[in-house]
């Protein structure tokens, strides 16, 4: 009988353009070489409240800005990538800057299915932008591992984009709303034209707020998940500024309009 589960995207298909050009935050890695961290990842950093002498885990480390931000703050930080690419770019991150980190830095190659850690290990498991990359099967194993070597009392801290729900429901309210007021230039019917090509190929799990605190409790974790956007600058008069903040504030239109889902987690 054929395997039920779709096969695991390849390795291969996260080069050095992809997390230079596509993968989260890379216009402020090169910008700083590290040093700053995008919006989004800075936010998922700030919520682990990383601490001298803690034990993290960055689960798809990427280009390794995360362990050596972890490592500066005095925690012995681990990254872990099954791309090769990855773990190169890593170790240049982690050599070129190692003598401002007090506490550990290590990287190790592997799938985050199968951790090559002991049970009970760390203070905090990241998993930044790395949800939607894999499949649902995948992605109950990669929970099941992080809360396996999560302590009894450490967190888990979850960033994933884009909110589905506002793919599926609330961007053809957009799209429609735009081409009715003659704004709607640039807004394609698909909003994952909206997505840097390299990421239409390897998002094939994107969560909602809802399916995400599902497949947290499925592996046995407790969790707050809520929703969060990009901040807008932009000029635009009172009437949609305060229909704008009614959208992206309260439940339940919040749910559709947030772009951004956040999880922190811990053991039942």
């Amino acid at each position: 009988m054929a395997d039920k589960h779709p096969e695991p995207l390849s390795s291969s298909l996260y080069t050095e353009e992809y997390f230079l050009t596509a993968c989260e935050g890379y216009e402020d890695f090169l910008s700083s070489d590290g040093e700053n961290l995008s919006r989004r990842l800075k936010a998922a950093f700030e919520l682990a409240a990383v601490e001298p002498g803690m034990q993290v885990l960055d689960v798809g480390c990427g280009r390794g800005e995360i362990v050596w931000h972890c490592a500066r703050l005095g925690a012995d930080a681990y990254g872990v990538d099954y791309a090769r690419v990855a773990m190169q770019l890593s170790r240049d991150v982690l050599a070129r800057d190692g003598e401002t980190a007090s506490g550990v830095a290590a990287l190790a190659q592997s799938d985050a299915k199968m951790l090559p850690f002991p049970s009970g290990r760390f203070d905090r498991v990241l998993m930044f932008d790395i949800v939607e990359h894999l499949h649902p099967w995948e992605l109950q194993s990669a929970l099941l591992e992080a809360r396996r070597v999560l302590k009894d009392d450490g967190r888990l801290i979850v960033h994933t984009a884009p909110n589905v729900w506002y793919d599926r429901y609330a961007y053809p309210v957009v799209r429609l709303f735009r081409r009715l007021t003659g704004r709607g230039e640039g807004y394609p019917a698909d909003p994952r034209q909206f997505l840097v090509a390299h990421n239409r190929d390897v998002h094939v799990n994107e969560q909602s707020m809802r399916s995400l605190r599902r497949a947290l409790a499925q592996a046995g974790f407790k969790s707050h998940v809520w929703l969060d956007s990009p901040p807008q600058q932009r000029q635009e008069n009172p009437l949609l500024a305060g229909l704008r903040y009614v959208l992206f504030h309260w439940p339940p239109f919040r749910w559709f309009f947030e772009r951004e889902v956040f999880a922190v987690a811990w053991k039942k």
